[in-house]
């Protein structure tokens, strides 16, 4: 039996943590599939980002489960949260770290978001966190202004 292929989201502020997270879901028997090892950051924008946007959810469609590391959520691994949903995938979360043994599971109540969110949403902690707990990530989506992306895959 093969193991399940795990896609690893993460905000581009911890890009330099991309090999400690592989190395995290190695060590757990799995394979990771992580963004920032294919594309880098947008491909250094060489293409257009809508482009890498579709080969991310391709990636995320491919895998078995969505492990988020870092307990500062980004726009774009919000929208990955919400697409992993959709498509009735699990979703874990996880610290983040220079090194894969300094990496934790946490529970989605330990999360915070990045400023943008809350600038572009117009809402506070506790109403981000009900609809990630209770799974309505539409919701989310809809306020951030990416719909298309959950719905059409990017």
């Amino acid at each position: 039996m093969l193991p399940p292929v795990i896609y690893t989201a993460q905000s581009k502020q911890f890009f330099y943590c991309r090999d400690a997270v592989c190395q995290f879901v190695f060590e757990r028997g799995r394979i990771p599939v992580n963004p920032f090892r294919a594309f880098d950051y947008f491909l250094g924008d060489r293409v257009n980002r809508d482009l890498v946007r579709r080969g991310n959810y391709a990636m995320l469609q491919r895998s078995d489960e969505l492990w988020v590391f870092g307990t500062k959520i980004a726009d774009g691994v919000l929208v990955e949260i919400a697409q992993a949903v959709e498509m009735g995938k699990p979703v874990r979360y996880f610290t983040i770290e220079t090194c894969a043994t300094g990496i934790t599971e946490v529970t989605a109540s330990k999360l915070d978001f990045e400023r943008e969110i809350y600038d572009t949403t117009n809402l506070e902690r506790p109403e981000l966190l009900s609809f990630l707990e209770q799974g309505k990530t539409m919701e989310f989506a809809n306020a951030l202004g990416r719909m298309n992306e959950v719905c059409v895959g990017a």
